[in-house]
């Protein structure tokens, strides 16, 4: 039986490298885990490294070591971040799965538009926590909570300034209904909201999803922002979804409305937004995301705005692991070595 040499370069628990060697007796695993730490300090931002590498990690292994794994590899498993020159150094590689579900993610290294394979964890990440967290976002400008905050920085109420919002019966537009976006409209349905949605290549046979009220393209998009309350960026961040939301697209909004972005920062134009808020068009803006969020603190002109809330792309974050990443990735791997279609593969044309 001919050997299949995985090399995963993210940190896997016990149960994990349980799951991908039970695959198949064939399927060789060589976990290196924080192998490549040194490598990313050297060639990644230093907010990079701070954010996203265990404190005092610089690696294991010496370059020649870490080169004769690549070499070998015929499928590697990855996370965030990843070696920037991984298929000049991986001769043999032939699939790579990134265990994050953005395909935006790999922009940055000799992967994107490579001959390898590419698989990611679209629709499998942790959409539940990512939706509740666009739910809190809402609730949290429709209830006036951010007036709490200024009146105790203030030490006294403005009493006359909360104007709560009543959520049952508003109408919330989710822009990307695949899986953080279905959850975003299954759960704004269930507190009473009408919801609306679109998706690239609606399916016009397939039922609409539960909570949803209608499910469009996304020429769609400039037809629903008029009459929605709260929109929910949750698409992925293409050629065709950079600065979605410009002038132009702000200005369609309605008065009032209230913008979250759990996707990507490039989504939206910054500068818009910021143009948007200084003449009182909306009434709040819930940013997981932003633009260089892996470089940099966020654009002070968003951040000192109290009318922005910002958060460091933690909208997947929670105390239950229902991250399913690994889990594809074994069922991409069966399918990979029986010779079927994998599922998430990326179009380099399309973007994701």
């Amino acid at each position: 039986m001919e050997r299949i040499e995985v090399l995963a370069i993210q940190r896997l628990g016990a149960a994990d490298r349980a799951k991908i060697e039970s695959v198949d007796p064939s399927v060789r695993l060589t976990d290196a885990g924080g192998w490549f730490d040194g490598e990313y300090r050297a060639t990644w931002p230093a907010y990079t490294s701070s954010r996203y590498l265990r404190a005092g990690s610089d690696g294991a292994g010496t370059r020649e070591e870490r080169d004769r794994l690549l070499a070998e590899a015929e499928v590697v498993l990855g996370g965030w971040p990843f070696p920037l020159d991984l298929r000049a150094r991986a001769r043999r590689l032939k699939w790579f799965h990134q265990r994050p579900a953005g395909a935006s993610n790999l922009l940055r290294g000799d992967l994107w538009g490579s001959d390898v394979i590419v698989t990611t964890s679209r629709g499998v990440g942790s959409t539940l926590a990512m939706a509740e967290y666009a739910l809190a976002g809402i609730l949290h400008f429709a209830k006036n909570l951010d007036r709490a905050i200024l009146d105790r920085s203030a030490a006294g109420f403005d009493h006359r300034a909360y104007r709560p919002l009543l959520i049952e019966g508003k109408t919330a537009c989710v822009v990307g209904a695949g899986g953080i976006g279905r959850d975003v409209g299954r759960l704004c349905a269930a507190i009473g909201m009408r919801v609306v949605g679109t998706q690239r290549n609606p399916r016009p046979n397939e039922p609409v999803p539960a909570g949803f009220s209608e499910l469009a393209g996304a020429a769609d998009l400039d037809r629903f922002l008029p009459d929605s309350d709260f929109v929910v960026i949750c698409c992925q961040w293409t050629p065709e979804t950079n600065r979605l939301f410009d002038s132009a697209r702000f200005a369609l909004m309605k008065a009032g409305s209230v913008l979250v972005n759990v996707a990507r920062g490039e989504i939206v134009d910054e500068d818009a937004l910021a143009e948007a808020l200084d003449r009182g068009h909306l009434r709040g803006v819930v940013l997981d995301v932003y633009v260089g969020e892996f470089e940099h603190l966020p654009p002070a002109r968003l951040w000192s705005d109290p009318r922005v809330l910002i958060t460091p792309h933690v909208s997947g974050a929670s105390d239950e692991d229902r991250h399913g990443g690994i889990d594809l990735f074994c069922d991409n791997l069966r399918a990979y070595l029986d010779g079927r279609p994998m599922r998430n593969v990326i179009d380099w044309q399309r973007g994701y």
